[in-house]
């Protein structure tokens, strides 16, 4: 590797040769004595999303002159100043500049205390500035059932853009002009619910500010657990229990299960229960259609339908190939419509009296809960979906902290049992992996020797395997993010691939790096592999789990035994199966 020496601050460095100045202060980030660490602000940039940063505030002198750090390199004997007088002289006015377009109601955002631009005006000094004049105030774009665009808090990134075009394919945001006089809005003019915006909230996870925002519900819920009418049952999906830490002060990829479950009994749910037991209810049902299509000459690849954010995409751009979903309904969904049959039932409770609460990474979620066909019991599945911020809210609103809590508490009884299966769920490919565990004991008749299907982990967009079950070769594949679906599925339908079942996930990396997870910068996306971080959590969960096969799950077992009949049953279709629309 050929290297350069400079000198940053007074301090000498060698860094490879061909690096940007930026890139240069995040490698010095690594070394363990502070003063040597010399951070260069960002608001634009963005690991994989943006590589530029024309904010103003990205800048440097480099050898007596202000340049822009993320677009001019090193070279040897290069003089760097990140702290120059001049230097923060020009943040400042870029920030302020920014900040004439900008709506100061901080105290009122979500985006409070998790704001890129908020932390920077601190550091930089701003306390008192000027109103945006009303006249200036844009009308929200509430037209989304999950995401609210608030135009007045925009710094025109065009993070949301990049991610929505290039990573997903979706391009249901756009932008016309340049610099601070560019306009973001949707694609269509009646705002994002007519666009092709698929709610997977990847704008949201990268947006700096609060100009992109899920629709808050937690007053209604609240509202519910207030209500003495109403029998309150939560659930959370599996992602969210290696995210929410990060919301209070815990690193990336701390498992806080626990810790979650005392925290929603400490706010009044009636039932707090775990959505992977929806999860292996959903692997149970999806084995036993794979079988069938695979022994019947069905439709095949067959195509997991757990994200609503894929479901909705292959709605608007491959209706053609709506045949190849499976039925399954997500298991939030499947959960919610247990809920309020079964546990109604055996609690003797009126499903109309039962409010049931999800807890997802995910905004498309929100989205969901409102399709037609996943009212299994003639009454929602599930009422209302929060997202993992949601319930920090909750949490911090009814201060409840959250390191204070049980690391050991449990989950109640039945569904909140649930298997290692059921929890990898929240990583890209771990659908696909919970599903090869049951399906090749099933196939095979055999126990499996490893339960560890290695060849569909990790963060590629696109995994390809061939699974021996004993003499029977399946082929699969899994893709995350939805322009690797795009590609995945062009293979697909040109003949170029021969799959027996596919996985696909709307959010890079899976559901740990859904829309609604808590927000993190741009320095600490640069250092950290976030979304890789957070799947460790779920698999060192499933590698500790006592039960790691969605089928030898008791508590599935239980509802089969007394409810369902069994897998695929005329019950079981009506309550855990749905339907999909072109659109």
């Amino acid at each position: 590797m050929s290297t350069v020496n400079i000198k940053i601050n007074g301090y000498d460095y060698t860094m490879k040769k061909g690096i940007t100045i930026l890139d240069a202060s995040f490698e010095t980030l690594k070394f363990k004595r502070e003063f040597l660490q010399q951070p260069i602000p960002t608001l634009y940039y963005l690991k994989g999303v943006m590589d530029i940063d024309e904010s103003g505030v990205c800048v440097a002198e480099a050898d007596g002159e202000v340049v822009n750090a993320s677009t001019t390199r090193i070279e040897e004997g290069m003089v760097i100043d990140t702290k120059s007088p001049t230097v923060m002289e020009v943040r400042k006015e870029a920030l302020a500049k920014i900040l004439v377009q900008h709506n100061k109601s901080c105290l009122y955002c979500l985006r409070s205390t998790s704001c890129e631009l908020q932390n920077l005006l601190h550091e930089y000094g701003f306390t008192d500035e000027p109103e945006l004049p009303t006249e200036k105030i844009e009308l929200l774009d509430t037209s989304s059932k999950v995401l609210v665009r608030d135009n007045n808090k925009c710094i025109k990134c065009k993070r949301c853009i990049n991610v929505c075009a290039k990573m997903q394919a979706v391009s249901a945001i756009a932008c016309t002009g340049s610099g601070l006089d560019a306009v973001i809005a949707p694609s269509s003019p009646e705002g994002l619910a007519a666009a092709s915006c698929v709610n997977c909230g990847q704008c949201v996870a990268v947006c700096p500010v609060g100009a992109l925002t899920e629709k808050d519900q937690t007053e209604e819920v609240k509202a519910a657990l207030a209500d003495p009418d109403k029998y309150v049952v939560v659930q959370v999906a599996p992602a969210v229990r290696a995210a929410l830490g990060e919301a209070f002060e815990f690193p990336v990829g701390v498992d806080v299960e626990g810790r979650i479950a005392e925290g929603l009994k400490r706010l009044g749910f009636d039932k707090v229960f775990d959505t992977k037991f929806g999860a292996d209810l959903t692997i149970v049902e999806e084995a036993n259609e794979l079988i069938e299509r695979i022994q019947n000459d069905g439709i095949l690849p067959m195509i997991t339908s757990c994200c609503p954010g894929w479901i909705k995409y292959a709605e608007h751009f491959y209706p053609d190939m709506l045949e190849n979903l499976s039925s399954c309904k997500s298991p939030h969904q499947m959960q919610g419509a247990i809920v309020k049959t079964y546990i109604a039932e055996k609690e003797k409770i009126a499903k109309e009296n039962i409010v049931t609460v999800s807890v997802m990474p995910c905004t498309a979620k929100k989205f969901e809960i409102t399709r037609d066909d996943e009212d299994g019991a003639g009454v929602p599945d599930v009422d209302i979906s929060i997202t993992t911020n949601e319930l920090a809210k909750l949490l911090k609103d009814a201060e409840i902290q959250l390191e204070a809590m049980n690391p050991n508490a449990v989950f109640d009884a039945p569904l909140g049992q649930g298997t290692g299966a059921g929890v990898i769920f929240g990583a890209t490919g771990g659908v696909m992996e919970a599903a090869l565990r049951t399906a090749a004991e099933k196939i095979t008749g055999k126990e499996l020797t490893s339960l560890e299907f290695t060849a569909v982990r990790g963060m590629n967009g696109i995994k390809e395997a061939s699974v021996d079950m004993d003499g029977t070769e399946m082929k699969v594949a899994v893709a995350s993010g939805l322009a690797n679906a795009n590609t995945l599925l062009t293979k697909i339908k040109n003949g170029e691939a021969d799959y027996q079942f596919v996985e696909i996930m709307a959010c890079p990396g899976g559901c740990v790096n859904g829309g609604g997870q808590p927000h993190q910068d741009g320095k600490t996306r640069r250092m950290v592999n976030v979304t890789a971080e957070r799947a460790a959590a779920l698999y060192r969960n499933d590698a500790g789990s006592a039960i790691r096969k969605s089928h030898e799950n008791p508590a599935i077992d239980e509802v089969y035994k007394n409810y369902l009949g069994k897998p695929g049953s005329e019950k079981a279709h009506k309550l855990l199966h749905t339907s999909y629309a072109v659109r």
